[in-house]
């Protein structure tokens, strides 16, 4: 299946045809040449250029598609003193799963307390995930949280006791209570508390817009503001939270977008596959 596009540009800019992304995914860019004043922006969200992380010559721009995006032809803005390009892509809608699941009530319909909870967690939430830490601390191809076998894959779309619908955030693992938990690259711990849906959760921040998300732990071994480095035990793993067992769930957060974590880690990846 085909989750992300690499473009290899060069300026003067042609003005490519339409690759497609699937939503839920991530658009790489990769520019041999651009000018020092350069800006991406796509729809009305500023996209960051950064530098290519094996080769200092190049730099690329981490794009991504949030899972409610209408399919159709989408564009992307390039700006620069005296003129500018437009890439074009088409999101298609991709053939995520479905599946029925159920949960406690109060885990569907939280009472008024309940309700302040979670809009508190979810306000701090997004202003983590608002926050783009300029520094970079990824440093090496990510790796996986856990060696298991995936329970549910991110974008399955979910009905919570036949009531409420959602779709699947991330990537369950599935792990005995007790199992560690692994950071996925090297970071800071920006978040590591309880809360209502998630129960137990880490959120480490990569630098440069990049977030991971560790959820349903049962112990914490971590605290917020720790540097972490890659495959440092984060916690271990439980059923704490909206759960129907134990498992992991691993998200990615890029510029403020949930992305599939799974195909995020291999396109970033491929960008060391050449390395010197």
């Amino acid at each position: 299946m085909k989750y992300f596009v690499v473009l290899l540009l060069c300026l003067p800019l042609a003005l490519f045809g339409a690759d497609s992304v699937l939503k839920g995914t991530a658009k790489v860019l990769t520019f041999s040449k651009i000018p020092a004043d350069a800006t991406l922006t796509f729809g009305t969200r500023h996209i960051p250029l950064l530098q290519h992380p094996t080769d200092t010559s190049k730099r690329i721009a981490l794009i991504p598609v949030n899972y409610r995006t209408q399919p159709g032809l989408k564009q992307i803005r390039i700006s620069y003193k005296g003129g500018g390009k437009t890439l074009d892509f088409n999101v298609t809608q991709g053939h995520y799963p479905s599946e029925t699941i159920t949960v406690a009530p109060s885990k569907v319909t939280p009472n008024k307390k309940q309700q302040e909870r979670t809009a508190r967690e979810y306000q701090e939430a997004m202003k983590i995930y608002a926050t783009f830490t300029k520094k970079r601390y990824w440093k090496q191809p990510f790796i996986a949280p856990m060696d298991s076998h995936i329970t549910s894959r991110f974008g399955t779309a979910r009905m919570y006791n036949n009531t409420l619908k959602s779709y699947h955030s991330g990537t369950d693992f599935r792990a005995a209570v007790g199992t560690p938990v692994h950071v996925t690259n090297d970071g800071v711990v920006v978040l590591a508390k309880e809360r209502y849906y998630a129960g137990n959760s880490v959120v480490v921040d990569h630098g440069e817009g990049i977030y991971s998300c560790y959820y349903h732990l049962s112990k914490l071994h971590v605290k917020k503001g720790d540097v972490v480095a890659q495959g440092a035990t984060l916690g271990l793993s439980g059923m704490s939270g909206r759960v129907t067992g134990p498992h992991l769930h691993y998200a990615i957060m890029l510029n403020g977008t949930q992305v599939d974590p799974l195909a995020f880690h291999h396109e970033i990846n491929r960008l060391f596959a050449h390395a010197p």
